[in-house]
């Protein structure tokens, strides 16, 4: 996988303290800790209803310390920003093309040389949807890897990581257990989230 800035020098160590600094003053509690058994891992991005959800996430990121990577529409990948999103993480999906993401993703997972965790948002778009995507679910599944029940509760103000979930296969039993998990969480356009 490219750098990023989770991965460079001297600069990782200012953005955390910055991070941290940051969501103190702006009220935010973060919570749980990344077992070692999800060093390579799925990380659910919900709800993801806003713009915000980025640099709030990449915050958090630095305050767990986590070696994050998220996906995102190819159009910001374009210039003159693609480099920069590159740097913070960002692999670029063109979703106009058939290509096999979740194949690609589950092999870049596994051969990873280090810690990754791949932070995939389930609704797919920050609008209002009804039906959450499973390309989070069968890239954890083909890579062997847990997936981390990650989120972001803006009403009260606490981001961070819930427990982990290991796919088992049965894709519609899985989802239901993990929309529960979600269900009292509140994105910063909470009427653009339904975990239902």
């Amino acid at each position: 996988m490219h750098r990023t800035l989770f991965s460079t020098p001297v600069v990782n160590t200012v953005l955390r303290a910055l991070s941290l600094a940051f969501l103190k003053l702006a009220g935010w509690k973060v919570e749980g800790a990344l077992p070692a058994s999800a060093r390579k891992s799925v990380l659910i991005a919900a709800p993801h209803t806003s713009n915000w959800d980025l640099p709030y996430t990449l915050m958090v990121g630095f305050a767990l310390h986590l070696n994050l990577y998220w996906m995102g529409k190819a159009s910001l990948f374009g210039p003159p920003f693609g480099p920069l999103m590159r740097w913070l993480g960002g692999i670029a999906v063109d979703r106009s093309k058939s290509n096999n993401l979740v194949a690609a993703s589950a092999q870049a997972l596994r051969e990873a040389d280090g810690p990754l965790q791949l932070v995939v948002p389930p609704e797919g778009t920050r609008g209002r949807t009804r039906q959450w995507k499973t390309g989070f679910y069968f890239i954890a599944l083909e890579a062997k890897v847990p997936i981390v029940l990650a989120y972001m509760d803006y009403q009260r103000k606490v981001a961070g990581l819930g427990p982990l979930f290991t796919p088992t296969g049965d894709v519609e039993r899985d989802m239901e257990e993990v929309k529960r998990f979600y269900a009292g969480i509140k994105g910063r356009n909470a009427d653009q989230f339904d975990a239902q």
